[in-house]
Parts: structure tokens; C-alpha cells; sequence
């Protein structure tokens, strides 16, 4: 015969409010006599984590704002969002440490100094590169309009002169499902939007400047956009970050770049007099983004186990005193890396002492 665990048909007992009053009581004082402890063990730290856990749940708050609701695939893709850097514990080992950071991308940066990625060359992640590019500028507020320094013609010579450069080729070796990351990269001019610079603080507000100053994007969704600002850096624990999406439905890729003039945290310490403070600044850093964009332009292209593009990894470190360009231009330019060069041993190290990036001579 078979057997059932049938229901019993007694009437269950419930708790009385007042047993339950009793037990939320004798927690509370569990709590009291425990919480000293837990604050003494912790210190300064705990109260450090909570602080981050706040932010940190506010960045993928405001990621999923920006993107359609969906949630960030991982941590660096926050980066915009958060501090430098930021872990949800804050690690005593980087304590002091100066972050001469590039990225608060949303595709890519941990903030660590160097962006050393300390162990890994890079992986693909099954989506595209960028087999070619084409470049604009976006100079965008109030300054810009009557503005009278180098900065506007030097970026223009640098985007003239990325294409077919021994520096461009440094990322010639990555493939995608859509081909492999080749040195044509067209520049099709600046241009200047007077109206007063919004914050970087989200993306979407770099990508509505972008839509707005370049109605008619590249309809190859090769196009990318490097906005300059006239704001400096402030408190923002990046120089510049870069990210993606679509205006009228081309894909567009951008990238965002503070004001860097007097800014040391971002200073290349460019000595050869080619150039002003401010301009060898953002085209230091232009190097930066528009190498990770060629190489991880949507989020599925290279990039280590630490979330660490080409660009990161060899983060404010250099390879020559300068690097010329294919029009004869010369920069002070950080490296990028290479997976063949680490592999074989053949590029110079990075801040973490990986002989894997490559300074484009």
C-alpha cells in the first residue's frame, strides 16, 4: 500500500505578537553587545566598505540607466561612475599611491597606476574590433570659442597623423569576428560647439553631445568622436575615458577628455618644447582611448582577466621621448600593449615590470 505525507488537519499555532516582540528584542541586544567588537576588529575599514558599497550599488544603478537597463557585465565597465580605483573594500597596499589614471571607461579601467594587470595577456571576448576608423574632434564649451592656443590645430595634426603610424600598428595584431584592427584611421575634421560643457559623469551625456555635434556619424559604425572639454579635471580620479552607442541608429564609438592644463596627475612631462602643457597632455591621452576603442569598441573585444585593455596596461609609461607620427608630427606618448611583444619577451615593461608593451617607433 502506498504512503502519502498528507497535510495534518490540525489547525497550525501561530506566534503570539507579543513572542515575537520577545525575539525581535533578544536580537536587538545580541546586536548591542556584538557591534563593538565587529567595530573595534574593522576600524576605519568597515566604515570605508560601507561608504564604497553605497557608491558602488548607486554606479550600476546609474549604468542600467544608461544602458537600456541592462546591468554591467563587469566591474570596469562602472569605472565612469566610481572613484579611481575603487574596490568595495578600500586595499591599504595602494594607499598614497598616485593614479595617473586615463580611464573611467565603461569598457575597460580598474585604476590602478600603470594599469598593470599584473600577470595576463589580453583575451578576445567574441565580438569586433575596428578593422578601420574614422576620427573627428568635438571642442566643446564656452572657451573654445574664442580660443587662441595650440590645442585645436595640435589635435588636429595628431588625428591627421594616427593613420598608418608605427604607434597605430601596435595594435595591428588583434582580430575580431568582423576582421582585424588595421592602421587606416581617417580624420574628418574638428569640430566647435560653444555651448557650456556638461559633466562626463555619464556617458549618456557625452553621447547626446556627440548626436547633436555630428548629426550624420560615419554610416560604416567605425565613426569615433573624441570630445575635448574646457573643464578641468576637479576631483575626478580619470583624464578620460571612452564608451560606445548609437545616434539615430549608427553605431558610434567616443571618447571624453577633461581640460588637462596644469593638471600634473595627467601629465606626460613632455620636455621637448613641441608642444604646450595642455596640449601634450590630452594627446597623451588621446593615444590611450582611441587604441582601446580600435581594439575593444563594444565590449567584446581584448582585454585581460582584470578587465585591463592594451591601453591600460601600459598606462603612463613610455617606450621613447618621443614618437613620430606618419605626417612627421612628434609626441611623448605612452605605449600599448602587445600580446606578441609579452609573449616573445621583445616590448618594455610596464609599470608592473611585464615586458609586454610596444612604444610605436
Amino acid at each position: 500500500m502506498a504512503s502519502h505525507y498528507a497535510l495534518s488537519n490540525q489547525p497550525r499555532r501561530a506566534f503570539t505578537l507579543l513572542e515575537l516582540l520577545v525575539v525581535i528584542a533578544i536580537i536587538a541586544i545580541l546586536a548591542a553587545l556584538l557591534f563593538p567588537v565587529f567595530v573595534q576588529a574593522r576600524g576605519q575599514r568597515s566604515a570605508g566598505c560601507i561608504t564604497n558599497n553605497q557608491r558602488l550599488s548607486q554606479a550600476f544603478y546609474l549604468y542600467a540607466q544608461d544602458y537600456d537597463a541592462n546591468s554591467a557585465a563587469r566591474p570596469k565597465m562602472l569605472s565612469a561612475y566610481t572613484a579611481a580605483g575603487m574596490t568595495i573594500c578600500p586595499n591599504p597596499r595602494f594607499a598614497g599611491i598616485p593614479k595617473h589614471t586615463e580611464a573611467k571607461d565603461h569598457i575597460n579601467h580598474n585604476g590602478k597606476p600603470g594599469g598593470s594587470g599584473t600577470g595576463s595577456n589580453m583575451v578576445f571576448h567574441n565580438g569586433i574590433i575596428m578593422p578601420g576608423a574614422v576620427t573627428g574632434a568635438i571642442f566643446w564649451g564656452t572657451s573654445w570659442g574664442n580660443y587662441t592656443g595650440d590645442k585645436i590645430s595640435g589635435i588636429d595634426l595628431w588625428y591627421q597623423g594616427f593613420g598608418g603610424s608605427h604607434y597605430a600598428m601596435t595594435s595591428d595584431e588583434y582580430t575580431g569576428t568582423n576582421g582585424q584592427v588595421g592602421p587606416t584611421v581617417t580624420y574628418v575634421g574638428h569640430v566647435i560647439d560653444t555651448s557650456p560643457a556638461g559633466s562626463p559623469a555619464q556617458s549618456s551625456t557625452i553621447l547626446a553631445e556627440v548626436c547633436k555635434a555630428i548629426p550624420n556619424p560615419d554610416p560604416s559604425g567605425l565613426g569615433y568622436y573624441g570630445v575635448y572639454s574646457d573643464q578641468p579635471r576637479g576631483g575626478a580620479g580619470y583624464c578620460g575615458y571612452h564608451s560606445y552607442g548609437s545616434c539615430n541608429g549608427v553605431n558610434v564609438q567616443f571618447a571624453f577628455f577633461f581640460n588637462l592644463d596644469g593638471d600634473s596627475g595627467c601629465d606626460p612631462q613632455d620636455t621637448s618644447g613641441l608642444h604646450s602643457q595642455g596640449l601634450a597632455a590630452i594627446a597623451n591621452v588621446s593615444g590611450h582611448e582611441l587604441s582601446e576603442a580600435r581594439t575593444d569598441p563594444r565590449n567584446g573585444g581584448w582585454y585581460d582577466s582584470r578587465g585591463n585593455e592594451n591601453g591600460d596596461k601600459c598606462n603612463f609609461t613610455f617606450g621613447a621621448p618621443l614618437v613620430t607620427f606618419s605626417n612627421s608630427s612628434r609626441w611623448k606618448i605612452q605605449g600599448e600593449w602587445s600580446n606578441a611583444a609579452y609573449t616573445s619577451g621583445t616590448g618594455y615593461p610596464n609599470s608592473s615590470g611585464l615586458k609586454g608593451c610596444l612604444s610605436g617607433l
